[in-house]
């Protein structure tokens, strides 16, 4: 762990002094266990109750304060795992590297990778109400969780039965004055081309890399973000129109790393002729203006290159140098091009509120398939339904695999909700202003505890972060500040 010799944040915030701490064990989705091991004994080290089942789930149990005895049990929810994003070029082992902090002004950066802080920040914020023996709060069930960035198998795998609390606070939303009280459900949706390797036409043809790259990407559940450029839909746009004009043989595609991460860089790996190669640069040329125009207010920085030669490890690496198939190569550009992304409808009751959208996450070339990975988010299951539906038809017009799984739930609205009203009138006591309450567009595990616990009154709320899910992510050091007295005089509220 951090100590006071390497410790980058020197600050009074006990949150982000945990939050470093924790920050030097590996939380990669999947690879929960050491993280899982060191939140139990810091509870137990302080006679906490521990409940770590086979999934490295843990429900810690910390008494009522003097007073608070007869008040409502309140389940205080997170996550352990992290998005493990990082910039090409940078070297970073996610399975035992510490993220480094950089801390700039009143924000925490990484290092040239994701900052983890989300879901990082709720682990932190949650032992410090362990380590936190002056607080006045009802009786805490702690809820921390794995899986929850690829499949929320941990919420799914948790048994709830232990748990008393009905209130649950889940603490993994990254905007700082609003509260909110509904979040859309979800499936991974996969589209497979079996590969057809042949021995390439031209025998003067060099081979280049076509990328895509400069896109901010970010958090396919963030409705502010979902009209940024998708990486692979561009490199998708650009093979097709390099098809219609060249020659181009296809070796391999690849972008993306995880399903809710809109893709800020995807590669081809193809072989061109020289009379060819004029051709693309000539298209490319075209092409490079057209995105600038298109994404100058989103994406920028947004470029597509052509370089001679493959990377090693690239799409092309499964190739042995062949290239697909005719109608293997039509069938992946063509799947790139047409699998539907970005936002599809938009909710009519609540303002500026995305209903329905999809995220062409990940992409893949193996020695035997190449896969298209999509997450597909609503908040209305028969949106979903209608969704995988046109995926499926897709397929098989194309000839192509489909299959569907990791379904979560979405979180209904409560009217009745007695834990939002107490949001409000605390927020406005300590800040003078109202609290937004607002319903989100990512999935967020309320829909998973909700179903297991029909009767659940649920809020989600959280300090500020940006650009999660990316190597640009940051969290505001005051916003967590506030947030964490924020929190405290709510629970010192929650008394009968």
């Amino acid at each position: 762990m951090s100590d006071a010799t390497t410790r980058v944040y020197t600050g009074d915030s006990k949150v982000l002094r945990l939050f470093e701490d924790i920050s030097s064990i590996p939380r990669a989705s999947a690879n929960e266990k050491a993280i899982s091991d060191y939140v139990a004994s810091f509870a137990r080290q302080r006679h906490c109750e521990v409940i770590q089942d086979e999934r490295h789930n843990l429900i810690i149990r910390k008494r009522a304060s003097a007073g608070y005895e007869s008040a409502p049990v309140v389940i205080f929810q997170g996550h352990l795992d992290m998005v493990c994003e990082k910039n090409k070029g940078t070297a970073h082992d996610f399975s035992k590297a510490p993220i480094r902090f950089n801390i700039q002004g009143d924000m925490i950066y990484a290092d040239g990778t994701t900052l983890g802080a989300d879901n990082g920040i709720a682990v932190a914020t949650a032992m410090a109400l362990i380590d936190s023996p002056e607080l006045l709060h009802p009786e805490l069930e702690i809820v921390l969780t794995t899986e929850e960035e690829t499949s929320m198998g941990g919420a799914f795998g948790l048994d709830v039965s232990p748990l008393k609390g009905r209130m649950m606070i889940n603490f993994d939303s990254d905007r700082e004055g609003i509260l909110f009280v509904s979040s859309a459900g979800g499936i991974n949706l996969y589209h497979t081309v079996q590969t057809s390797w042949r021995e390439r036409r031209s025998a003067d043809g060099t081979p280049y890399t076509l990328s895509v790259h400069g896109l901010m990407g970010g958090h396919s559940g963030d409705d502010i973000i979902h009209e940024r450029g998708n990486a692979n839909k561009l490199l998708g746009r650009i093979l097709d129109d390099l098809r219609r004009h060249t020659d181009l043989e296809l070796s391999g595609v690849s972008g993306g790393m995880k399903a809710n991460a809109i893709p800020r860089e995807a590669e081809a790996a193809i072989y061109l002729s020289p009379r060819d190669r004029r051709t693309a640069d000539e298209r490319l040329a075209v092409l490079n203006a057209m995105l600038r125009d298109e994404f100058q207010a989103s994406d920028a920085g947004v470029t597509v290159t052509l370089q001679e030669g493959w990377d090693a490890e690239g799409p092309a690496a499964a190739s042995g140098g062949m290239v697909l198939s005719g109608e293997a190569q039509t069938v992946v550009i063509r799947l790139l091009a047409l699998i539907p992304n970005g936002v599809l409808s938009m909710d009519k009751a609540i303002p500026n509120l995305v209903r329905t959208s999809s995220n062409l996450g990940v992409v893949t070339t193996s020695e035997h398939e190449i896969v298209l990975q999509s997450l597909t988010r609503s908040s209305l299951r028969s949106q979903t339904d209608d969704v995988v539906r046109a995926m499926e038809t897709l397929a098989e017009a194309l000839g192509c695999g489909f299959r569907q799984d990791g379904y979560f739930p979405g979180w209904p609205y409560r009217a009745d909700s007695k834990l939002r009203p107490l949001f409000e009138s605390t927020y406005e006591q300590s800040f003078g202003r109202p609290l937004e309450i607002k319903a989100i567009h990512a999935g967020l595990e309320c829909g998973v505890l909700i179903e297991k616990l029909p009767e659940l009154d649920a809020v989600s709320c959280g300090p500020n972060l940006y650009e999660i899910h990316t190597p640009q992510e940051h969290l505001s050091i005051s916003s967590v500040e506030r947030t964490w007295l924020y929190l405290q005089e709510v629970l010192r509220h929650i008394k009968d």
